[in-house]
Protein backbone atom coordinates (compact mmCIF):
# COMPACT_ATOMS: atom_id res chain seq x y z
CA UNK A 1 0.00 0.00 0.00
CA UNK A 2 1.26 3.40 -0.89
CA UNK A 3 1.83 5.90 1.46
CA UNK A 4 -1.38 8.11 0.00
CA UNK A 5 -3.07 5.25 0.25
CA UNK A 6 -2.23 4.32 3.79
CA UNK A 7 -3.57 7.64 5.28
CA UNK A 8 -6.97 8.65 4.41
CA UNK A 9 -7.95 7.56 0.41
CA UNK A 10 -10.29 10.07 -0.72
CA UNK A 11 -12.56 7.14 -1.90
CA UNK A 12 -13.31 6.69 1.74
CA UNK A 13 -15.06 9.55 1.64
CA UNK A 14 -19.03 9.85 0.65
CA UNK A 15 -18.83 12.82 -1.06
CA UNK A 16 -14.89 12.64 -2.47
CA UNK A 17 -16.02 13.50 -6.36
CA UNK A 18 -17.08 16.92 -5.27
CA UNK A 19 -14.50 18.25 -3.16
CA UNK A 20 -12.05 17.32 -5.78
CA UNK A 21 -11.14 21.39 -6.03
CA UNK A 22 -11.50 21.85 -2.57
CA UNK A 23 -8.62 24.46 -0.88
CA UNK A 24 -6.61 23.64 1.75
CA UNK A 25 -7.73 24.67 5.08
CA UNK A 26 -6.82 28.33 5.63
CA UNK A 27 -4.72 28.15 2.64
CA UNK A 28 -3.64 31.57 2.93
CA UNK A 29 -1.05 30.16 5.78
CA UNK A 30 -1.45 26.04 4.86
CA UNK A 31 2.44 24.36 5.09
CA UNK A 32 4.02 27.58 5.18
CA UNK A 33 6.04 27.01 8.75
CA UNK A 34 9.77 25.23 7.88
CA UNK A 35 9.83 22.02 9.94
CA UNK A 36 13.37 20.64 10.28
CA UNK A 37 13.90 17.14 8.79
CA UNK A 38 16.72 16.32 10.91
CA UNK A 39 18.53 18.13 14.21
CA UNK A 40 17.95 17.50 17.70
CA UNK A 41 14.41 16.77 18.98
CA UNK A 42 13.94 20.26 20.66
CA UNK A 43 14.05 21.94 17.30
CA UNK A 44 11.44 20.14 15.62
CA UNK A 45 9.75 20.36 18.92
CA UNK A 46 9.93 24.00 18.73
CA UNK A 47 8.58 24.22 14.87
CA UNK A 48 5.12 22.30 15.74
CA UNK A 49 4.73 24.61 19.38
CA UNK A 50 1.69 27.00 18.84
CA UNK A 51 -0.84 25.43 17.36
CA UNK A 52 -1.72 24.01 21.30
CA UNK A 53 -1.02 27.25 23.14
CA UNK A 54 -3.98 28.29 20.60
CA UNK A 55 -6.01 25.23 21.49
CA UNK A 56 -5.37 25.94 24.88
CA UNK A 57 -6.89 29.45 25.53
CA UNK A 58 -9.92 27.80 25.38
CA UNK A 59 -9.60 26.08 28.37
CA UNK A 60 -8.92 29.27 30.68
CA UNK A 61 -11.63 31.90 28.89
CA UNK A 62 -13.71 33.61 30.95
CA UNK A 63 -17.00 31.43 30.27
CA UNK A 64 -14.25 29.04 32.94
CA UNK A 65 -13.06 31.56 35.07
CA UNK A 66 -17.14 31.67 37.54
CA UNK A 67 -17.23 27.75 38.04
CA UNK A 68 -13.53 27.40 38.98
CA UNK A 69 -14.31 30.78 42.02
CA UNK A 70 -17.37 29.30 42.94
CA UNK A 71 -15.70 25.69 43.02
CA UNK A 72 -12.89 27.05 45.24
CA UNK A 73 -15.11 29.86 47.46
CA UNK A 74 -17.83 26.78 48.60
CA UNK A 75 -15.51 23.67 48.22
CA UNK A 76 -12.25 24.73 49.15
CA UNK A 77 -9.48 22.54 47.56
CA UNK A 78 -12.05 19.24 46.63
CA UNK A 79 -13.01 19.53 43.19
CA UNK A 80 -9.10 19.69 42.07
CA UNK A 81 -9.89 16.37 41.07
CA UNK A 82 -12.70 17.42 38.96
CA UNK A 83 -9.91 19.83 36.63
CA UNK A 84 -7.40 17.15 36.52
CA UNK A 85 -9.93 14.86 34.95
CA UNK A 86 -11.65 17.30 32.88
CA UNK A 87 -8.04 18.15 31.47
CA UNK A 88 -7.33 14.36 31.04
CA UNK A 89 -10.62 14.38 28.43
CA UNK A 90 -9.34 17.65 26.91
CA UNK A 91 -5.98 16.42 26.09
CA UNK A 92 -7.20 13.44 24.49
CA UNK A 93 -9.96 15.01 22.33
CA UNK A 94 -7.36 17.57 21.03
CA UNK A 95 -4.93 14.70 19.77
CA UNK A 96 -7.50 13.43 18.06
CA UNK A 97 -8.40 16.60 16.33
CA UNK A 98 -4.78 17.56 15.40
CA UNK A 99 -4.39 13.32 14.36
CA UNK A 100 -7.60 14.60 12.39
CA UNK A 101 -6.49 16.80 10.03
CA UNK A 102 -2.95 15.79 9.66
CA UNK A 103 -3.88 12.47 8.64
CA UNK A 104 -6.94 13.42 6.01
CA UNK A 105 -5.51 16.82 5.14
CA UNK A 106 -8.75 17.96 6.27
CA UNK A 107 -9.95 20.09 9.14
CA UNK A 108 -13.47 18.84 11.32
CA UNK A 109 -15.42 20.89 9.11
CA UNK A 110 -14.23 19.79 5.52
CA UNK A 111 -14.59 16.27 6.89
CA UNK A 112 -17.85 16.82 8.25
CA UNK A 113 -18.51 18.19 4.41
CA UNK A 114 -17.03 15.31 3.21
CA UNK A 115 -19.28 12.85 4.82
CA UNK A 116 -22.55 13.89 5.38
CA UNK A 117 -25.43 14.54 3.32
CA UNK A 118 -26.24 18.48 2.51
CA UNK A 119 -29.02 18.76 5.26
CA UNK A 120 -26.98 17.28 7.82
CA UNK A 121 -23.78 19.66 7.04
CA UNK A 122 -26.10 22.84 7.02
CA UNK A 123 -27.61 21.67 10.63
CA UNK A 124 -24.12 21.23 11.51
CA UNK A 125 -22.73 25.14 10.28
CA UNK A 126 -25.66 26.37 12.25
CA UNK A 127 -25.19 25.09 15.43
CA UNK A 128 -21.20 25.65 14.88
CA UNK A 129 -22.06 29.02 14.14
CA UNK A 130 -24.07 29.79 17.16
CA UNK A 131 -21.47 28.48 19.48
CA UNK A 132 -18.66 30.46 18.43
CA UNK A 133 -21.28 33.51 18.64
CA UNK A 134 -22.12 32.32 22.21
CA UNK A 135 -17.97 31.91 23.19
CA UNK A 136 -17.67 35.08 21.52
CA UNK A 137 -20.37 36.49 23.71
CA UNK A 138 -18.37 35.21 26.92
CA UNK A 139 -15.27 36.98 25.57
CA UNK A 140 -17.03 40.61 25.05
CA UNK A 141 -18.25 40.10 28.77
CA UNK A 142 -15.06 38.67 30.13
CA UNK A 143 -13.44 41.85 28.25
CA UNK A 144 -15.67 44.33 29.46
CA UNK A 145 -15.93 43.06 33.20
CA UNK A 146 -11.87 43.28 33.12
CA UNK A 147 -11.41 46.87 31.47
CA UNK A 148 -14.42 48.03 33.72
CA UNK A 149 -12.41 46.89 37.07
CA UNK A 150 -9.12 47.95 35.39
CA UNK A 151 -10.41 51.56 34.13
CA UNK A 152 -13.46 52.12 35.53
CA UNK A 153 -15.46 51.58 31.89
CA UNK A 154 -18.86 51.26 31.88
CA UNK A 155 -19.69 47.52 30.58
CA UNK A 156 -21.19 48.83 27.68
CA UNK A 157 -18.19 50.98 26.64
CA UNK A 158 -16.03 47.89 27.25
CA UNK A 159 -18.34 45.68 25.15
CA UNK A 160 -17.95 48.06 22.41
CA UNK A 161 -14.18 48.71 22.44
CA UNK A 162 -13.94 44.96 22.13
CA UNK A 163 -14.82 45.56 18.46
CA UNK A 164 -11.28 46.63 17.83
CA UNK A 165 -9.84 43.31 18.16
CA UNK A 166 -11.05 42.60 14.92
CA UNK A 167 -8.01 44.70 13.68
CA UNK A 168 -5.50 43.32 15.88
CA UNK A 169 -6.22 39.98 14.49
CA UNK A 170 -6.35 41.30 10.99
CA UNK A 171 -2.96 42.81 11.43
CA UNK A 172 -1.14 39.58 13.07
CA UNK A 173 -2.80 37.30 10.57
CA UNK A 174 -1.22 39.39 7.66
CA UNK A 175 2.50 39.51 9.03
CA UNK A 176 2.26 35.20 9.46
CA UNK A 177 0.66 32.42 11.11
CA UNK A 178 4.09 32.74 13.43
CA UNK A 179 3.19 36.07 15.26
CA UNK A 180 -0.13 35.98 15.83
CA UNK A 181 0.68 32.44 17.38
CA UNK A 182 3.43 34.45 19.66
CA UNK A 183 0.95 37.09 20.38
CA UNK A 184 -1.32 33.71 22.17
CA UNK A 185 1.68 33.11 24.04
CA UNK A 186 2.97 36.29 25.34
CA UNK A 187 -0.83 36.51 26.69
CA UNK A 188 -0.30 33.47 27.92
CA UNK A 189 2.88 34.14 30.09
CA UNK A 190 1.08 36.87 31.79
CA UNK A 191 -1.70 35.14 32.78
CA UNK A 192 0.39 32.57 34.06
CA UNK A 193 2.29 34.91 35.80
CA UNK A 194 -0.65 36.71 37.52
CA UNK A 195 -1.69 33.33 38.47
CA UNK A 196 1.66 32.44 39.56
CA UNK A 197 2.64 35.37 41.85
CA UNK A 198 -1.02 35.08 43.49
CA UNK A 199 -0.14 30.94 44.61
CA UNK A 200 3.27 32.36 45.70
CA UNK A 201 1.22 34.64 48.22
CA UNK A 202 -1.71 32.13 48.97
CA UNK A 203 0.91 29.81 50.41
CA UNK A 204 -1.29 26.65 49.58
CA UNK A 205 -0.78 23.46 51.50
CA UNK A 206 1.16 21.58 48.62
CA UNK A 207 0.19 18.21 50.13
CA UNK A 208 -3.28 18.80 50.56
CA UNK A 209 -3.15 20.12 46.66
CA UNK A 210 -1.97 16.94 45.84
CA UNK A 211 -4.00 14.78 47.20
CA UNK A 212 -7.17 16.42 46.66
CA UNK A 213 -6.16 16.57 42.54
CA UNK A 214 -4.96 12.93 42.41
CA UNK A 215 -7.61 11.41 44.62
CA UNK A 216 -11.31 11.94 44.70
CA UNK A 217 -13.51 12.19 47.13
CA UNK A 218 -17.02 10.78 47.76
CA UNK A 219 -18.70 13.88 48.50
CA UNK A 220 -18.14 15.35 44.46
CA UNK A 221 -21.02 12.41 43.33
CA UNK A 222 -22.68 12.46 47.38
CA UNK A 223 -23.38 16.73 47.41
CA UNK A 224 -25.43 18.11 44.90
CA UNK A 225 -24.52 21.29 44.92
CA UNK A 226 -20.47 19.93 44.43
CA UNK A 227 -21.89 17.74 41.80
CA UNK A 228 -23.66 20.75 39.71
CA UNK A 229 -20.41 22.68 39.89
CA UNK A 230 -18.38 19.88 38.92
CA UNK A 231 -20.82 18.99 36.14
CA UNK A 232 -19.88 22.43 35.03
CA UNK A 233 -16.72 22.05 35.47
CA UNK A 234 -16.41 19.24 33.01
CA UNK A 235 -18.96 20.46 30.92
CA UNK A 236 -17.47 23.53 30.01
CA UNK A 237 -13.90 22.28 29.16
CA UNK A 238 -14.37 21.07 26.11
CA UNK A 239 -15.18 23.87 23.40
CA UNK A 240 -16.32 22.49 20.17
CA UNK A 241 -15.17 25.45 18.56
CA UNK A 242 -11.43 24.06 19.75
CA UNK A 243 -11.89 20.95 17.91
CA UNK A 244 -12.28 22.23 14.35
CA UNK A 245 -9.57 24.61 15.30
CA UNK A 246 -6.66 22.41 16.23
CA UNK A 247 -7.59 20.39 13.15
CA UNK A 248 -6.72 22.80 11.04
CA UNK A 249 -3.63 25.05 12.22
CA UNK A 250 -1.61 21.94 12.55
CA UNK A 251 -1.82 22.22 8.85
CA UNK A 252 0.06 25.33 8.93
CA UNK A 253 3.44 23.32 9.75
CA UNK A 254 5.34 22.05 6.37
CA UNK A 255 6.08 18.27 7.46
CA UNK A 256 6.07 15.96 4.72
CA UNK A 257 3.19 14.91 3.17
CA UNK A 258 3.50 11.10 3.16
CA UNK A 259 2.78 8.51 6.07
CA UNK A 260 5.82 8.86 7.75
CA UNK A 261 6.17 12.69 7.65
CA UNK A 262 2.22 12.62 9.50
CA UNK A 263 3.19 10.29 11.94
CA UNK A 264 6.13 12.13 12.84
CA UNK A 265 3.89 15.35 12.99
CA UNK A 266 1.29 13.54 14.75
CA UNK A 267 3.67 12.55 17.41
CA UNK A 268 4.78 16.69 17.74
CA UNK A 269 1.33 18.10 18.13
CA UNK A 270 0.37 15.57 20.16
CA UNK A 271 3.44 17.03 22.52
CA UNK A 272 3.04 20.48 21.80
CA UNK A 273 -1.40 20.70 22.40
CA UNK A 274 -0.60 18.39 25.73
CA UNK A 275 2.15 20.91 27.07
CA UNK A 276 0.00 23.41 26.19
CA UNK A 277 -3.01 22.19 28.10
CA UNK A 278 -1.23 21.22 31.11
CA UNK A 279 -0.50 25.33 31.27
CA UNK A 280 -4.67 25.63 30.88
CA UNK A 281 -4.55 23.17 34.32
CA UNK A 282 -2.13 25.05 36.39
CA UNK A 283 -4.56 28.26 35.30
CA UNK A 284 -7.46 26.24 36.28
CA UNK A 285 -6.27 24.78 39.23
CA UNK A 286 -4.53 28.22 40.44
CA UNK A 287 -7.92 30.28 39.96
CA UNK A 288 -9.81 27.34 42.10
CA UNK A 289 -6.86 26.83 44.56
CA UNK A 290 -6.87 31.38 45.03
CA UNK A 291 -10.54 31.35 45.52
CA UNK A 292 -10.22 28.82 48.18
CA UNK A 293 -7.17 30.44 50.06
CA UNK A 294 -9.21 33.27 49.84
CA UNK A 295 -12.13 33.10 50.30
CA UNK A 296 -13.48 29.18 51.44
CA UNK A 297 -11.09 29.99 54.46
CA UNK A 298 -11.79 33.08 55.44
CA UNK A 299 -15.53 32.35 55.86
CA UNK A 300 -16.58 34.61 52.07
CA UNK A 301 -18.14 30.81 50.83
CA UNK A 302 -20.98 32.97 48.30
CA UNK A 303 -18.65 34.50 46.15
CA UNK A 304 -19.08 32.97 42.66
CA UNK A 305 -18.85 36.38 40.63
CA UNK A 306 -15.67 37.78 38.61
CA UNK A 307 -16.40 40.99 40.51
CA UNK A 308 -16.81 40.50 43.83
CA UNK A 309 -13.66 38.58 43.71
CA UNK A 310 -11.42 41.09 42.39
CA UNK A 311 -13.01 43.34 45.02
CA UNK A 312 -12.24 41.00 48.04
CA UNK A 313 -8.88 39.31 46.76
CA UNK A 314 -6.55 41.97 48.05
CA UNK A 315 -7.66 42.43 51.50
CA UNK A 316 -7.99 38.77 52.34
CA UNK A 317 -5.01 37.44 50.68
CA UNK A 318 -2.95 40.62 52.21
CA UNK A 319 -1.17 41.76 48.86
CA UNK A 320 -2.11 44.94 47.29
CA UNK A 321 -1.74 44.01 43.79
CA UNK A 322 -3.98 40.63 44.04
CA UNK A 323 -6.85 41.96 42.64
CA UNK A 324 -4.85 43.49 39.59
CA UNK A 325 -3.28 40.70 38.63
CA UNK A 326 -6.55 39.01 38.55
CA UNK A 327 -8.13 41.76 36.36
CA UNK A 328 -5.15 41.97 33.75
CA UNK A 329 -4.94 38.22 34.29
CA UNK A 330 -9.25 38.06 32.90
CA UNK A 331 -7.88 40.66 30.08
CA UNK A 332 -5.61 38.86 28.50
CA UNK A 333 -7.90 35.83 28.71
CA UNK A 334 -10.65 38.01 27.09
CA UNK A 335 -8.39 38.79 23.98
CA UNK A 336 -6.70 35.71 23.53
CA UNK A 337 -10.12 34.25 23.26
CA UNK A 338 -11.20 36.62 20.40
CA UNK A 339 -7.68 35.48 18.21
CA UNK A 340 -8.67 31.65 18.68
CA UNK A 341 -12.91 32.51 17.73
CA UNK A 342 -11.56 34.75 14.62
CA UNK A 343 -9.93 31.44 13.36
CA UNK A 344 -12.63 28.81 14.10
CA UNK A 345 -15.19 31.38 12.12
CA UNK A 346 -13.76 30.99 9.66
CA UNK A 347 -12.36 27.56 9.04
CA UNK A 348 -16.01 26.45 10.04
CA UNK A 349 -17.52 29.20 7.79
CA UNK A 350 -15.43 27.49 4.49
CA UNK A 351 -15.09 24.30 5.56
CA UNK A 352 -18.83 23.66 5.45
CA UNK A 353 -20.19 26.25 2.65
CA UNK A 354 -16.68 27.01 0.98
CA UNK A 355 -17.82 30.82 1.38
CA UNK A 356 -14.98 33.21 2.00
CA UNK A 357 -15.39 36.61 3.00
CA UNK A 358 -12.81 38.85 3.65
CA UNK A 359 -11.42 38.55 7.70
CA UNK A 360 -12.01 41.70 8.79
CA UNK A 361 -16.04 41.35 7.38
CA UNK A 362 -15.81 37.99 9.34
CA UNK A 363 -14.46 39.11 12.34
CA UNK A 364 -16.63 42.11 12.61
CA UNK A 365 -19.81 40.37 12.09
CA UNK A 366 -19.11 37.90 14.44
CA UNK A 367 -18.31 40.09 16.84
CA UNK A 368 -21.16 42.47 16.74
CA UNK A 369 -23.46 39.45 17.13
CA UNK A 370 -22.22 39.44 20.07
CA UNK A 371 -21.91 42.63 20.84
CA UNK A 372 -25.37 43.69 20.43
CA UNK A 373 -27.10 41.32 22.71
CA UNK A 374 -24.63 42.49 26.05
CA UNK A 375 -25.18 46.08 24.99
CA UNK A 376 -28.88 45.37 25.20
CA UNK A 377 -29.05 43.08 27.98
CA UNK A 378 -26.36 45.37 30.16
CA UNK A 379 -28.55 48.64 29.21
CA UNK A 380 -31.96 46.99 30.44
CA UNK A 381 -31.07 45.32 33.60
CA UNK A 382 -27.70 45.92 34.12
CA UNK A 383 -24.68 43.50 35.53
CA UNK A 384 -26.94 41.11 37.05
CA UNK A 385 -28.40 40.57 33.31
CA UNK A 386 -25.09 40.35 32.34
CA UNK A 387 -24.17 37.34 34.40
CA UNK A 388 -26.99 35.98 33.23
CA UNK A 389 -26.20 36.41 29.36
CA UNK A 390 -22.71 34.83 30.14
CA UNK A 391 -25.13 31.45 31.91
CA UNK A 392 -27.23 31.58 28.98
CA UNK A 393 -24.07 31.23 26.66
CA UNK A 394 -22.98 28.62 28.10
CA UNK A 395 -25.67 26.48 27.69
CA UNK A 396 -25.45 26.78 23.81
CA UNK A 397 -21.75 26.33 24.11
CA UNK A 398 -23.13 22.85 25.83
CA UNK A 399 -25.70 22.35 22.74
CA UNK A 400 -23.41 22.23 20.85
CA UNK A 401 -20.51 19.82 21.82
CA UNK A 402 -22.14 16.88 20.50
CA UNK A 403 -21.74 17.87 16.90
CA UNK A 404 -18.55 18.29 17.17
CA UNK A 405 -17.36 15.26 19.42
CA UNK A 406 -19.52 12.72 18.01
CA UNK A 407 -17.92 13.51 14.17
CA UNK A 408 -14.46 13.56 15.17
CA UNK A 409 -14.65 10.51 17.26
CA UNK A 410 -16.10 8.38 14.35
CA UNK A 411 -14.08 10.03 11.84
CA UNK A 412 -10.54 9.08 13.92
CA UNK A 413 -11.61 5.27 14.53
CA UNK A 414 -12.33 4.86 10.88
CA UNK A 415 -9.67 3.16 8.58
CA UNK A 416 -11.47 3.52 5.74
CA UNK A 417 -10.63 7.29 6.11
CA UNK A 418 -7.70 7.08 8.44
CA UNK A 419 -5.82 4.34 7.28
CA UNK A 420 -2.87 3.10 9.17
CA UNK A 421 -3.57 6.20 10.76
CA UNK A 422 -6.57 5.26 12.52
CA UNK A 423 -6.53 5.39 16.34
CA UNK A 424 -6.41 1.54 17.93
CA UNK A 425 -9.48 -0.06 19.11
CA UNK A 426 -8.66 0.92 23.29
CA UNK A 427 -8.22 4.29 22.28
CA UNK A 428 -11.26 4.41 20.43
CA UNK A 429 -13.33 2.95 23.35
CA UNK A 430 -11.84 5.46 25.31
CA UNK A 431 -12.51 8.45 23.24
CA UNK A 432 -16.28 6.42 23.07
CA UNK A 433 -16.48 6.72 26.54
CA UNK A 434 -14.91 10.60 27.04
CA UNK A 435 -17.37 11.36 24.89
CA UNK A 436 -19.97 9.97 26.09
CA UNK A 437 -19.45 10.90 30.03
CA UNK A 438 -19.18 14.52 28.86
CA UNK A 439 -22.46 14.54 26.47
CA UNK A 440 -23.92 13.31 29.42
CA UNK A 441 -22.95 15.78 31.44
CA UNK A 442 -23.64 18.32 29.36
CA UNK A 443 -26.91 17.36 29.05
CA UNK A 444 -27.59 17.08 32.80
CA UNK A 445 -26.28 20.75 33.31
CA UNK A 446 -28.55 21.37 30.82
CA UNK A 447 -31.48 20.64 31.71
CA UNK A 448 -30.39 21.32 35.26
CA UNK A 449 -29.81 25.44 33.96
CA UNK A 450 -33.53 25.30 31.86
CA UNK A 451 -35.64 23.58 34.42
CA UNK A 452 -34.25 24.23 37.25
CA UNK A 453 -33.75 20.60 38.44
CA UNK A 454 -31.03 18.11 39.38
Amino acid sequence: MSDAEATAPRSSWRFAGRDEDDQPSLREVNSTIAVPSSGVWFRRLFAFMGPGYMVSVGYMDPGNWATDLAGGAQFGYTLLFVIMLSNLMAILLQALAARLGIATGRDLAQACRAYYPRPVNFVLWIACELAIIACDLAEVIGTAIALQLLFGIPLIGGAILTALDAFLVLLLMNKGFRYLEAFVIALLIIIFSCFAIQIFVAAPPAGTILHSMFVPSSEIVTNPAMLYIAIGIIGATVMPHNLYLHSSIVQTRAYERTEKGKRDAIKWATTDSTIALMLALFVNAAILIVSAVAFHNTGHQDVAEIDQAFELLSPLLGLGIASILFAVALLASGLNSTVTATLAGQIVMEGFLRLRIPNWARRLLTRGLAIIPVVVVTALYGEKGTGQLLVFSQVILSMQLPFAVVPLVQFVSDKKKMGNLAIPRGVAALAWVVAAIILVLNFKLLYHTMFGVG
